[in-house]
């Protein structure tokens, strides 16, 4: 494995990792809302607890500037990139080959400005390992610059929601600790739809350390992957 490079931004005190990123932006219905409702977190490094409250919606996670409107039903798109504010598509939105899963879960909130996370997340996305072709999720965000295309299920509540968008590098996880995750919550608010109200997870509690999908050793010949985490609710 190549050694870390670090990275200092001279606008920034935040240290940024080459190799590591950031969900960051968010698209609804094709339209671009840019970070206007991401809980941006204080860099890109990863969280590697699963026991930590951190990973809720990453570390020292800042308020976002909005809510982002959705109806129920709608396509949004999470975008991840290695730096902040860095959009281009030349660079591998998750670099340095690691290899994982995607999620995206969401959890119906009070008020989606000063939620906390502690409340119950469903997952509405998931992509894991195909061994047939030897891709994984994250494979397609660095194919994709960064995007992947999730749909809002056409019956759950109105009301406010969080959206936790997540991918986990499996690079160093034969043993404990190893599994890097990245994540960032994003603030909504869902209009019509119906009167669903999904069970789910909590966080921290939903994942072990010991989790087959979370302590892997990813460089055998896989022959199936188990994504961590509940059932896509509705599937």
């Amino acid at each position: 494995m190549k050694s870390t490079i670090f990275l200092f931004a001279a606008c920034s005190l935040t240290t940024s990792v080459v190799g590591h990123a950031t969900f960051q932006q968010l698209w609804v219905n094709g339209v671009d809302q840019k970070s206007t409702c991401a809980r941006l977190p204080g860099s890109n490094s990863p969280v590697t607890s699963v026991a930590s409250n951190d990973i809720r919606c990453n570390a020292k996670s800042s308020a976002a500037q909005s809510v982002c409107s959705v109806a129920a039903g709608d396509t949004v798109t999470v975008e991840m990139h290695q730096q902040p504010n860095d959009r281009k598509c030349d660079a591998e939105a998750l670099g340095g080959n690691h290899f994982g899963p995607v999620m995206v879960y969401m959890s119906k909130v009070g008020d989606a400005k000063t939620a906390d996370g502690s409340s119950s997340w469903f997952k509405i996305y998931e992509n894991g390992y195909d061994p047939a072709t030897k891709i994984w999720g994250n494979d397609l965000l660095n194919k994709n610059c960064g995007k992947q295309d999730v749909k809002i299920p056409s019956n759950i509540a109105p009301g406010d929601y969080l959206l936790r968008a997540e991918t986990i590098a499996l690079h160093s996880a034969s043993s404990e600790g190893g599994a890097q995750f990245y994540m960032t919550c994003y603030q909504l608010t869902v209009t019509g739809g119906g009167s669903a109200n999904p069970t789910g997870v909590s966080f921290p509690g939903a994942y072990k350390a010991s989790d087959p999908g979370i302590k892997i050793n990813i460089y055998t010949d896989l022959k199936s992957y188990t994504i961590p985490g509940p059932s896509v609710y509705g599937s």
